[in-house]
């Protein structure tokens, strides 16, 4: 063979190995979990057809092919938007359960640069309404993209067969305001039947729910004439929830598998309790509140929901996460 021909056909060879050992190198990172929330554990998910965009936290690359996945938990933080303490506490659950390995878990930053919200941003990250994120609310730049939207972009990221092609079930669940996001999230979204992928809900310690119609367990000492209006009720819903109606709510939130998970002492008004009329309409704390909300579900709609109490947790999501009552509803078996 010429020399020229010798060189070219060595060059070549030399760039398939290295294509090789770099796809090999993407493979082993694919199934390493990453572990600290740091800018390394980080990616951003594109919103719609861009160029909006929110940063997650996450264990593996959502776009590079794992079959080792069979599992996936998203959890939804705070009223503080503290996604790096989030996905710490998720990591501390996932090594109690055995499941860093095979599960994806994923902590989006819902960030907010609006009101009393100060979240720096990246190029193009959505900056959500400080308060209305946990309910469904538009983007500052945009009402036709709300926190909704963002969650469904995600499950499909998830449920792709190119990325995780032996993903059995998917978990979403949210503690305090991320409780509140869950629990409004569950009855409304527009993917839970659509994915091919099994997902259940766990819906812990919020302050306040959706309640299907005007009944309430609790009086108010004085006039409240807002207590059934969204998000607390079902009147005068926008955005996303107001795409559908209120028999289509009812049918999903009773069909769709919901677990409420209530700290045994989580009754005090700590930790932004919401002490409004509304909320005080549904209990006089949040334990209270869980505990009417799913029983009232159940009997009224005919759902099967469970409702799990763990034993002395307070309003604090890492002694719920990690609790042993909680460990088989983040990380399910199927």
């Amino acid at each position: 063979m010429p020399r020229r021909q010798s060189a070219i056909a060595l060059g070549t060879l030399l760039e398939m190995r290295a294509l090789a050992l770099l796809l090999l190198s993407a493979a082993a990172n694919a199934a390493t979990p990453c572990t600290a929330a740091t800018a390394d554990c980080t990616e951003f998910v594109t919103l719609g057809e861009g160029p909006a965009r929110t940063m997650v936290y996450r264990t593996h690359p959502l776009t590079v092919k794992n079959e080792k996945i069979t599992r996936a938990l998203i959890v939804i933080h705070g009223t503080n938007r503290d996604a790096d303490n989030y996905f710490r506490s998720t990591l501390a659950a996932a090594f109690l359960a055995g499941a860093l390995d095979d599960t994806e878990l994923i902590v989006p930053h819902i960030a907010s640069a609006a009101g009393s919200c100060k979240d720096p941003l990246a190029p193009n990250e959505v900056s959500w309404n400080c308060a209305s994120w946990r309910t469904g609310g538009a983007s500052m730049a945009d009402d036709k993209l709300t926190t909704f939207d963002m969650a469904d972009d995600i499950l499909r990221q998830l449920a792709r067969k190119d990325a995780f092609p032996n993903l059995k079930v998917i978990v979403v669940a949210g503690h305090s305001a991320g409780g509140q996001f869950v629990n409004r999230y569950e009855m409304s979204n527009k993917v839970h039947e659509t994915l091919g992928v099994p997902v259940k809900y766990v819906v812990a310690n919020p302050s306040s729910y959706a309640w299907i119609d005007d009944t309430r367990p609790a009086t108010a000492p004085d006039p409240c004439p807002n207590y059934d209006r969204w998000p607390y009720g079902f009147q005068s819903r926008s955005g996303y929830a107001g795409r559908i109606g209120d028999e289509d709510l009812k049918k999903q939130l009773a069909s769709r598998p919901t677990t409420y998970l209530l700290g045994e002492i989580d009754i005090l008004p700590l930790g932004g309790f919401d002490s409004s009329c509304s909320a005080m309409r549904q209990g006089p704390t949040r334990l209270a509140r869980g505990q009417a909300f799913g029983k009232y579900v159940d009997e009224q709609l005919g759902a099967r929901h469970d409702i799990v109490v763990v034993q002395l947790c307070g309003h604090n999501a890492r002694c719920m996460f990690t609790a042993d009552s909680a460990l088989p509803l983040l990380f399910p078996k199927q």
